[in-house]
């Protein structure tokens, strides 16, 4: 799934395409949206709040999107648009000025509200590590309310901070040597502030970058430290980096880890032997509803 710094590029990028122009095609091939006309309407601004796209109208309606786990906004110079992109069964919207159109392909969601509501959509998240109004204070104690919680399954949770996904959680508990499955309760506080502006640099970087990487290298294969590399070995301790699932069902992710470097195996991981990914039988991440 997209994470908050390529959730905050494609708002940026909607943005720069479709503010301050009206609307002269707004096609959305979503259920509850089918007969909605925004022909007309000026887009104000298109903001990110966590992994959630706001686009606001001029006529007090904003329009909601969440790429979930294969979604995007493509733009295009309208002029250059062809009826086969426009006819493609993946298109859930399409959004178009006389410059540049946006194609909403393989949304996960799509909503219409008014502005002054836009708390029902998105008012249950924490604070956005990416947001003007980012609070680590706010982040932590959030972090707190559920001490018996693994560490690595509250990072994710979208409530305590907005914005974090299973590439940024994992390379973040692997730079500050934490254990994922460590009981947030058991982790000093200095720590746990510590992972909190782990991950606010990490993405704070990455959202200027066209390729997400923690270790500095862009090159395939060396972008992360512990992330997507299980069976591979530890770039520190050179043991074999592993992966297991964290969290309670339905809700359980991947999160990938060094046993050398953070503490051991987690309680999840039956120690038997891992290829690396794409060596083997395909491996599968589970998926969720977003938060």
């Amino acid at each position: 799934m997209p994470e908050g710094d390529t959730v905050w590029r494609t708002a940026h990028r909607l943005d720069q395409a479709l503010a301050g122009s009206p609307l002269q095609v707004a096609d959305l091939r979503w259920p509850s949206l089918a007969t909605t006309d925004l022909r007309g309407a000026t887009t104000l601004e298109v903001i990110s709040r966590g992994k959630h796209i706001l686009q606001r109208l001029d006529s007090g309606r904003t329009l909601h999107s969440h790429l979930r786990m294969e979604g995007q906004w493509r733009v295009e110079a309208t002029p250059q648009v062809t009826a086969r992109q426009l006819a493609g069964d993946r298109v859930r919207a399409v959004l178009g000025t006389a410059d540049w159109t946006a194609l909403g392909l393989r949304l996960g969601m799509l909503d219409l509200v008014p502005t002054a509501d836009e708390r029902t959509l998105v008012g249950h998240l924490g604070p956005d590590l990416l947001g003007p109004d980012w609070d680590p204070s706010l982040a932590v104690a959030n972090l707190r309310r559920e001490p018996g919680r693994a560490l690595g399954a509250a990072l994710l949770d979208q409530r305590n901070l907005a914005g974090i996904g299973t590439l940024w959680a994992a390379e973040s508990l692997f730079l500050e040597g934490l254990h994922p499955w460590t009981p947030v309760g058991e982790v000093d506080d200095d720590a746990l502030a510590g992972v909190v502006e782990r991950a606010h640099r990490l993405l704070s970087t990455s959202q200027h970058l066209a390729v997400q990487t923690s270790t500095g290298s862009t090159r395939r294969g060396e972008t992360s430290y512990a992330h997507a590399r299980s069976g591979r070995p530890c770039r520190r301790c050179g043991g074999s980096i592993r992966v297991a699932m964290i969290g309670e069902p339905p809700q359980e992710r991947t999160m990938f880890y060094c046993p050398g470097c953070q503490g051991g195996l987690g309680p999840t991981d039956d120690g038997r032997t891992q290829r690396p990914l794409g060596s083997g039988p395909r491996q599968t991440r589970a998926g969720y509803r977003p938060r």
